[in-house]
């Protein structure tokens, strides 16, 4: 090295002009051989030592902005598909006016009037978004100067509308916004640049039955709303879930809050069994209405009678669950309400999930009404999470969109005894009380049904009002078997009854009828009993 470094300097002294320039060609020659002995060197490490499918160090060739989210089948919600911007440089377009006409005959989407400007301008600009590849190369093959594309990812979802209360939105930047999309973004986001996906728990086939059913029932009555919750009660894992009108962006699942009315007997029955304050031989006097202070508290279908706990239950009797709640006192009430999360939002990951309304007092006047569903305004999931609890041995576990649920062991909030009394309740409410409508052959449905007034204008209107039913199938077996929740709620139907029986009931009765096969419930020949109350 050192000779060469000094060659240049003796070619001079010796003058020798020639040596210098061949000295100097071959220093060139040296350095382009080394450049070139460096770049086939780092061509040969990428193609033979980098990993199969990844170019570069750490990249993968199908990596997306975002992950495609899949049912718990593994069936497409939602997906990635390239779409172009067309950018115009006018600048670098010859024939302005020819390049506008074939833009128009290759793109009659494209916004003329906006074209028009942009080619009459001086800056490059935006003509129209999301050009499908189709339309992208309908307009490269024009080989127009200054006409250039830029690719982005478009979220899309296959299926339209369905699911679209779970699955949410992103906005233009690719991030979630509301739904799935929101709740697992940096696990969406994570999976897409591992060219992977993300899995829910929901049945697509389970969520199109509900969805189907749903929107059936509630245009049939007119209502204003309607929300349906199927959820597998051994795990927490939401099957399906529906809001409608599904137009509306609203997941009324998570945000709407409800006085749901006598589907909370079933609290109160639970938290009086559970504490021993009664039992099955237990009577109650609903022969005449029920005093606290100066207020009347009657049934709705009054029996005029003294009744059994199952007959409180069947006939719903407002004057038995108040009575037990007056028993049970403030604090005992509230423990059992809390352990069953109805003081909180629904626990899970849906960011919507909201608040419910407490009560600002437990005095015996305000325990009376929530025994009854009045006094207290929860979610739809917040009433799903609750039922699960009883029906599945008397563990409260949180709901999940995650495929195989959230690992949590839950926490128990009643007996394995007070959970199978409330089975035993449910089950003959379908087959004897209010819920009989909901009575799909061999499926051994239970449930309780509630309508409630709503408020309006300070005063309780008859004329807007809830119907709801909550269930489970099967209601029978042992008690850690597989069991499924389905609760619906039909909002100020406008025709015909808004009783819960009515309304809400039939249209439970129809999902478990059309699931229980996807959901591997089989059927048993029911037992004939004559109905001891009709609705």
């Amino acid at each position: 090295m050192w000779w060469v470094e000094h060659s240049f300097g003796r070619a001079r002294a010796d003058a020798r002009p020639d040596e210098d320039t061949r000295v100097r060609i071959f220093v060139i020659l040296i350095t382009f051989s080394a450049v070139f002995c460096c770049l086939a060197l780092g061509a040969a490490h990428a193609a033979l030592l980098t990993p199969k499918g990844v170019t570069g160090a750490a990249s993968n060739p199908n990596a997306v902005s975002r992950g495609d989210i899949v049912d718990r089948n593994g069936a497409l919600l939602a997906t990635n598909i390239t779409h172009y911007t067309l950018y115009v440089n006018p600048k670098e377009v010859w024939n302005k006016p020819l390049a506008e006409r074939q833009i128009r005959r290759a793109l009659p989407r494209v916004p003329v009037t906006k074209l028009r400007a942009i080619l009459n301008g001086d800056t490059r600009k935006m003509v129209l978004e999301s050009l499908t590849p189709q339309e992208k190369s309908a307009v490269h093959a024009l080989a127009l100067g200054g006409v250039t594309f830029e690719p982005e990812d478009r979220r899309v979802y296959p299926l339209g509308g369905t699911a679209r209360h779970i699955l949410g939105v992103v906005d233009t930047g690719g991030q979630g916004i509301s739904g799935s999309e929101l709740a697992f973004n940096d696990v969406i986001r994570a999976a897409g640049a591992d060219g992977g996906n993300v899995q829910l728990s929901i049945d697509l086939r389970v969520q199109g039955v509900l969805e189907n059913e749903l929107s059936a029932a509630a245009s049939a009555v007119q209502a204003k709303g309607a929300v349906g919750v199927v959820v597998d009660a051994s795990t927490g894992e939401v099957m399906a879930m529906a809001s409608w009108p599904f137009t509306d962006r609203k997941n009324l699942a998570a945000t709407g809050n409800y006085e749901m009315g006598s589907v909370f007997k079933t609290f109160t029955i639970a938290a009086s069994l559970d504490t021993g304050k009664v039992d099955m031989n237990t009577m109650f006097d609903a022969s005449q209405p029920y005093m606290i202070g100066n207020r009347r508290i009657t049934d709705f279908h009054a029996t005029n009678k003294i009744l059994s706990l199952e007959e409180v239950y069947l006939h719903s009797s407002n004057i038995g669950t108040s009575r037990m709640a007056v028993e049970l006192g403030p604090k005992v009430m509230e423990d059992y309400f809390n352990r069953l999360g109805l003081l909180d939002r629904a626990p899970i990951e849906l960011r919507e999930s909201v608040r419910p309304r407490r009560p600002v007092n437990w005095e015996d006047s305000t325990r009376a009404s929530m025994s009854f569903g009045y006094g207290i305004m929860i979610s739809p999931l917040q009433m799903a999470a609750a039922t699960v609890a009883l029906v599945n041995g008397g563990v409260y576990r949180p709901l999940t969109l995650q495929r195989g649920g959230t690992g949590a062991e839950g926490r128990r909030v009643v007996s394995v005894e007070t959970s199978r009394a409330i089975r035993d309740l449910m089950r003959a409410n379908v087959l004897r009380g209010s819920g009989r409508s909901a009575n799909a052959q061999g499926l051994r449905v239970g449930g309780k049904t509630g309508s409630a007034n709503k408020l309006v204008n300070g005063r309780y209107d008859a004329r807007h009002g809830v119907g709801s039913f909550a269930s489970v199938f099967p209601a029978d077996g042992p008690d850690n078997a597989r069991r499924f929740v389905v609760f619906v709620l039909i909002d100020e139907p406008a025709q015909g009854s808004q009783l819960g029986g009515a309304v809400a009931a039939p249209v439970a009765g129809r999902v478990i009828d059309r699931v229980a096969g996807f959901l591997g419930v089989s059927r048993v020949a029911d037992p004939v009993i004559p109905p001891v109350f009709a609705q």
